[in-house]
């Protein structure tokens, strides 16, 4: 896991100015450094640069990058952030091939690929990754992002150059690019946010190169195009098939995804996903004579404050105590206090270089920075409930009924405190209304589905293009803030794709919500874990927290030079703070209706601040 970052103009010649264009690579790479703070790396050609740094995890003593690699008097290069975790096949395929390597890293493997098969060879990596190669044979350079969008890759094309970095922060640093927001960034953030339009970057004039695609740059123009998506076929396993094909292909993704020369790590939640992936990790480490280690995740006095609500139902640290006693474990208890946790919402933009969930993300950046004390690789149990169907409104019939996100079926709560002509301008209902049924088009569809089932597969379609995609974000920037890299098992394209066209009578059979998954683990966990009912993410039920954003935020309304207020009205903002939080209606998935809002406006306020952000 790394930081990368760079730029190609096929008319240019950048060594006429080497010193100036080393100097820019070095700097989109320094505001990076926090994705990699183990060593950094430059290679400026005639046509572009690319710069690196880099976060040791595979060979650590021969990984560096970029890399450069010569055949037949060309030299090609490297800069890649991700892992591959069918290397071991993929090298050996490629020594049949004639080829040798010089070092032991994943990233020799996808150039050496590359110069065999071309762009195609992407199609045969298993793994998370963004990364851009540089092809003097066939005069271009390539990008390439992963096909569930774990790691991310932002650029912008100025007439025939092109500009690229894992995150916006490093566009930011190439000189003449600057963070403007038109109506469109601004319908992003308050009608969409924290979620936001697959490929878009936001800011004007920038983009994200979306899951499963590649961008090939060259005298013929910038060509984008799909290497994989999601087809919809008629699933002909029977369930008992089904039930061992997804243990099989669950398990696989976990042993694989333990690959490191560095020691790793499990978050344990004490729920089913976080649980499945900490029990194959502790059995596999335990045949080698290791401990697994576990950190688990609350807020100070939560055992105090806690109020169970349909959403979350249940605290989750007697689970995680009984998990630990199973695993036998190394476990930590990992505790965030109020302060720290307001104090990292800012932490928390720095990290997305947006708005992002709140105090959601803040908490998460600041346990993943304890986790990095000890430990540079975790997994985690990310993507389960998108993929198998765990959130309510796969199950509720209002969201079957509603032509709406089914996170956020009411703008009402998103409208409340803008003021009357910054809601005209919006146009929030179209914009949101538009976005919708784009992804609706493009969802796969199957002749053969009920109207039922169709519409399944719609709300499915929509928690992997959107929901799935807004927490793979959160996960990556949160943990690469402090250079801890996170893998999600869960999110192998393998077990997307197979359970994508399992029928849903088979994913609850019973009417037990995500029972392909559990019955999956069937002897691998204790039955009292198997089978608990879904707890989210945990927040803290201290209203001494809310008190403290409210402070916060009264104090930045009263400020006069605040430039989130140019959008929000004072009297709705103040008849908000002074009413009491609805903690069990959540205002965007299973975020709290009060603080996290609250959470949010403060985000959007430093961000518009710190970035000096322009307004179109």
């Amino acid at each position: 896991m790394c930081a990368f970052a760079g730029f190609y103009n096929p008319f240019q010649d950048y060594q006429k100015d080497n010193a100036r264009y080393e100097a820019i690579l070095k700097q989109m790479c320094e505001v990076q450094k926090h994705r990699g703070p183990d060593n950094s790396g430059v290679w400026l050609f005639e046509q572009g640069g690319l710069c690196h740094a880099r976060l040791s995890i595979i060979d650590l003593t021969t990984g560096g990058q970029p890399m450069k690699k010569a055949d037949a008097g060309y030299t090609f290069g490297i800069t890649y952030n991700g892992e591959i975790y069918n290397t071991r096949e993929l090298r050996l395929d490629l020594e049949k091939q004639g080829h040798t390597f010089s070092t032991t890293s994943d990233t020799e493997v996808i150039l050496t690929g590359y110069m065999e098969y071309g762009p195609d060879f992407v199609k045969q990596l298993n793994g998370i990754f963004a990364f851009a190669i540089a092809d003097p044979v066939r005069k271009r350079l390539c990008l390439f992002r992963d096909r569930s969008g774990v790691k991310p890759l932002f650029y912008t094309i100025r007439g025939d150059e092109i500009v690229f970095s894992s995150e916006l922060k490093g566009l930011f640093a190439y000189p003449g690019i600057e963070p403007v927001l038109d109506k469109k960034g601004l319908n992003e953030i308050f009608s969409i946010g924290p979620a936001r339009t697959s490929g878009c970057g936001v800011f004007k004039g920038i983009s994200e190169l979306f899951p499963g695609h590649m961008l090939l740059c060259s005298r013929d123009g910038f060509h984008l195009q799909c290497y994989w998506k999601l087809e919809s076929k008629v699933h002909e396993d029977s369930y008992e098939e089904t039930v061992e094909k997804t243990s099989f292909l669950v398990q696989d993704s976990i042993r694989r995804q333990m690959v490191s020369d560095v020691p790793i790590c499990t978050l344990l939640s004490g729920g089913v996903d976080s649980s499945l992936v900490s029990a194959v990790c502790a059995a596999e480490l335990k045949k080698q004579g290791r401990q697994l280690t576990t950190f688990s995740f609350d807020f100070v006095n939560n055992d105090k404050y806690f109020k169970a609500s349909a959403f979350q139902p249940s605290r989750d640290r007697p689970f995680v105590e009984q998990m630990v006693k199973y695993l036998d474990s190394d476990h930590h208890f990992l505790e965030c206090d109020n302060v720290t946790q307001a104090d990292r919402l800012y932490d928390s933009v720095k990290a997305h270089d947006l708005p992002a969930m709140g105090d959601i993300d803040s908490s998460l950046l600041h346990f993943c920075s304890l986790v990095k004390q000890h430990n540079k690789v975790t997994l985690t149990g990310e993507c389960a409930d998108e993929i198998f169907g765990g959130y309510p409104w796969f199950h509720k019939e209002e969201c079957f009924k509603t032509a709406a996100f089914p996170w956020t079926m009411d703008l009402k709560p998103r409208k409340m405190l803008l003021k009357d002509d910054f809601l005209d301008y919006l146009g929030m209902d179209e914009y949101v209304q538009e976005a919708y049924q784009k992804s609706l088009a493009e969802t796969p569809i199957l002749l053969e589905d009920s109207p039922v089932e169709a519409r399944r597969r719609e709300i499915a379609f929509l928690n992997l293009r959107w929901f799935m995609q807004t927490l793979l974000n959160r996960m990556d920037r949160s943990s690469m803030y402090s250079g801890l890299e996170a893998r999600v098992p869960f999110a192998d394209h393998r077990i997307i794709e197979y359970v994508w066209n399992v029928p849903w009578d088979m994913k609850t059979r019973d009417g037990v919500v995500k029972n392909l998954l559990r019955q999956a683990g069937k002897g691998l966990l204790p039955d009292e874990i198997l089978f608990r009912k879904k707890s989210p993410y945990p927040k803290t039920y201290d209203t001494n927290y809310e008190a403290l954003l409210v402070s916060r935020v009264r104090d930045m309304a009263a400020g006069s030079s605040s430039p989130v207020m140019e959008f929000l009205d004072k009297e709705k903002l103040e008849g908000f703070l002074a009413s009491p939080s609805d903690y069990g209606k959540p205002w965007y998935g299973q975020l709290m209706a009060g603080p996290q809002m609250l959470a949010y406006i403060l985000q959007i306020n430093y961000w518009l601040e710190t970035y000096h952000i322009s307004i179109e």
